[in-house]
């Protein structure tokens, strides 16, 4: 202790008594107090190739600096008021091979109150680096979100992964040159399977072929595959409902989009796309426009329900709604899954000012009325397995479904929050028959509701 600053002590405790002992006292803790480093509770990295995410949590708001340097690619960032810690190296150690975009990250104290971290990076970045508030069970968040300078598209991805089905459906027109529809038409025949015949009687499974004019009625004036937005909810910062068994909601939507992802693979007029395809966040406008660069004919929003009753149960599908929830329930689901973005973590000052005004102001009643029908396939046929919560499609303002030209619903595949449904959703068999009666209820939709020509 300085001198000057212990005769003053010595002074003080002569002069004020046992009051001022106390004063004296409590000065010295908030010193201390004030002095004392930020405790770092965790760690954590989420790859992808849209983005890679470290994530440091800390029971203070750290100040931070950082610069990017070049020959080798590197992004150094300087952190105040920490020390050098065990859980600060387990952040190298969690850097995984196959990430995109970091291939290391050193560590070291700089200064005694700051921490300097390195980062080698794989190619070029355009980091975002930010501050979240605590929310839900979260401390304060340092978040170092890495985007690569040329982010890969997710059109021409597609494109190259459904060439095979491309390739099918040319040799198919060339086969039928005056565009006849015939089964060899994928897109015609699965409209001619599943829309059922007027006729009835024991005589119906026996009807000769149609004619070429009469099934020129049911032929689409064109061919192309249908695209199929599969958007699993949650992800990375954000792990969605948490069961009573400890299961998180977003690893069993993804499970479950996988498998529809597979299903629809196997459909030779239709291909998927998935916004998520691991375990990091996508936020909710970002959802929106992966679909829109996709030009995807239909968005598939997937979550598991949670309630504060655990007894609530059964399956569920929502549409967007533009005048008010159709239920108070709805209006509380809407609410918790837009919360998502708070939870996950997105930089507010680089929101892209014009995709927050599409998610607010362009939705249009063609997409909602769209929606509307292609979630009355899904239900029906859901329903033709599973309990459902509500026997119709509800409506409220879920952002993610927000996109103004593309059909899009929101599935609550059963209540994660009820123990029984719980253990349902984390069957495969269950995983398998949702996935079956989501496809079934796209396939018919799609029957009645043949894709329009792209423009351009």
């Amino acid at each position: 202790m300085n001198p000057k600053r212990r005769q003053m002590i010595s002074q003080g405790l002569q002069s004020m008594g046992s009051l001022g002992v106390l004063y004296l006292l409590l000065t010295e803790s908030e010193l201390v107090q004030a002095n004392s480093g930020a405790k770092l509770l965790g760690v954590r990295i989420w790859p992808s190739e849209d983005y890679t995410r470290i994530t440091l949590e800390s029971d203070k708001a750290l100040p931070i600096s950082h610069q990017l340097l070049t020959g080798p690619d590197r992004l150094v960032v300087d952190i105040d008021g920490l020390e050098l810690n065990p859980t600060l190296k387990d952040l190298v150690a969690k850097v995984k091979p196959n990430d995109p975009y970091v291939a290391q990250i050193r560590v070291g104290q700089f200064q005694p109150t700051v921490v300097r971290l390195v980062f080698d990076l794989k190619e070029a970045v355009k980091p975002q680096l930010f501050t979240l508030e605590p929310i839900a069970e979260y401390q304060y968040r340092l978040i170092f979100d890495l985007y690569p300078t040329n982010p890969p598209d997710p059109l021409m991805q597609l494109v190259k992964e459904s060439a095979r089905k491309e390739k099918l459906l040319a040799e198919e027109q060339a086969k039928n040159p005056k565009g006849a529809a015939t089964e060899e038409d994928p897109i015609a025949a699965f409209a001619k399977k599943d829309t059922p015949s007027k006729k009835s009687g024991p005589s119906t499974a026996q009807q000769s072929p149609p004619s070429a004019s009469t099934a020129n009625t049911q032929r689409i004036p064109f061919k192309r595959l249908i695209t199929v937005a599969l958007d699993p909810g949650h992800g990375g910062e954000d792990p969605g409902a948490i069961g009573a068994r400890g299961s998180y909601e977003k690893n069993i939507v993804l499970s479950i989009a996988k498998r529809l992802k597979n299903k629809i693979d196997q459909e030779d007029s239709m291909r998927p796309f998935l916004t998520r395809d691991g375990d990091y966040f996508v936020p909710l406008h970002r959802r929106v426009f992966k679909a829109r660069q996709v030009e995807a004919d239909l968005f598939i929003s997937i979550h598991a329900d949670a309630f504060i009753q655990p007894h609530a149960k059964g399956a569920s599908v929502f549409a967007l709604s533009q005048q008010g929830a159709t239920s108070s329930a709805a209006r509380w689901m809407a609410n918790k899954e837009n919360a998502s973005d708070l939870i996950g973590g997105i930089n507010i000052k680089t929101k892209d000012k014009q995709v927050a005004h599409l998610l607010l102001d362009m939705s249009t009643t063609a997409q909602i009325n769209d929606s509307l029908q292609v979630g009355h396939s899904v239900l029906r046929n859901i329903g033709n397995f599973a309990p459902l919560h509500k026997n119709r499609v509800e409506q409220a303002g879920f952002a993610v479904l927000k996109a103004p030209d593309i059909p899009s619903i929101l599935i609550e595949t059963a209540f994660i929050s009820n123990p029984q449904e719980e253990k349902k959703l984390n069957d495969e068999t269950y995983q398998e028959r949702i996935a079956e009666a989501i496809l079934a209820g796209i396939k018919d939709y799609f029957a009645k509701n043949p894709p329009m020509a792209r423009r351009g």
